[in-house]
């Protein structure tokens, strides 16, 4: 059961529409791409994001936590939503962010900290230990009351709220794509899908073999071979990009009028149109791939443009 507290929180949300996209590519190969459209859900807690904290706050709450903690970059769209929703629910939040404090916040950190996050920088080496602890009371010194979240909610909790993704999805499909951090949206998109679907993920960080062990500790004990990620779309590592990327992203956001982000949902939809490109996919085919949302990696681009 839904706390009475999320429950009214999800009430303000809009629906995730599905939106078929139609381009030259797409109509001289006969792939159908379909973008479910997650973005839209609300502007700050959108996509993923709320889909992913959307189970583990219920835990939370019905546990009578009052501190949620975690942990993310300077951009982090997983801290950013948490530290709002913390603040429409009346839950104190906390995070280690990754790095030394820089000089200038970005907008990311001031909208957290604005929301009444408390913030501790670590370094890289200290941000690293942080990961090994996977369950809600697993983190040292934790006090009563008090709720650990991984980095990017990846936990199995996270999963029932991508499950709901896919039981949105109102038309027949072949494959499901999505963006792939730590992923657990690609883990709970292979838990809820039919073997006969064929599940992608796109990594959007360099060197990311490690996520096949990740997605499978999430699933077990599941053995589905009906999913892969393709690693080799990065732009050169997180939160990097290269000028052949940030021309299709403005190119596709004028075509569709959707906004990408370079650091997520670009490089998906990226990675896929090369791979129709390649011949992955064959005629007739139907793809639906996941807008995450999230777009504090645009603000990078903004913030850069003001000097």
């Amino acid at each position: 059961m839904l706390h009475p507290a999320l429950s009214t929180l999800e009430q303000s949300f809009a629906t995730s529409p599905l939106q078929k996209i139609e381009d030259t590519l797409l109509q001289q190969t006969g792939v159908e791409l379909w973008l479910k459209r997650d973005d839209l859900i609300h502007p700050i807690i959108s996509g993923n994001k709320w889909r992913k904290l959307k189970y583990i706050l219920n835990h939370a709450l019905h546990g009578q936590m009052h501190t949620i903690i975690s942990m993310g970059g300077p951009w982090s769209n997983h801290l950013h939503a948490l530290a709002y929703a913390g603040k429409q629910l009346g839950l104190t939040t906390k995070a280690f962010v990754r790095g030394e404090k820089p000089v200038v916040l970005s907008p990311t950190l001031r909208d957290i900290l604005a929301w009444g996050m408390e913030v501790q920088f670590v370094s890289r080496h200290h941000y690293r230990d942080l990961r090994q602890y996977r369950k809600f009371d697993s983190l040292p010194g934790l006090k009563p009351g008090e709720y650990w979240l991984p980095e990017g909610g990846a936990s199995t909790l996270a999963l029932q709220g991508v499950h709901e993704i896919v039981t949105e999805i109102s038309v027949q499909y072949d494959s499901l794509a999505v963006a792939v951090g730590t992923g657990t949206t690609l883990a709970g998109l292979i838990a809820a899908s039919d073997q006969d679907k064929q599940i992608v993920g796109i990594a959007a960080l360099k060197g990311a073999a490690f996520l096949y062990d990740d997605v499978k500790r999430l699933i077990a004990p599941e053995e589905k071979k009906n999913w892969r990620i393709l690693l080799d779309y990065h732009a050169g590592g997180f939160a990097r990009t290269m000028p052949e990327l940030l021309v299709f992203m403005q190119q596709f956001e004028v075509r569709q009028q959707i906004l990408l982000d370079q650091v997520y949902n670009a490089k998906m939809l990226y990675a896929l149109y090369d791979q129709i490109r390649q011949g992955a996919f064959q005629r007739g085919d139907r793809i639906v791939a996941i807008h995450t949302g999230g777009l504090q990696g645009m603000r990078t681009i903004n913030m850069a443009r003001l000097g």
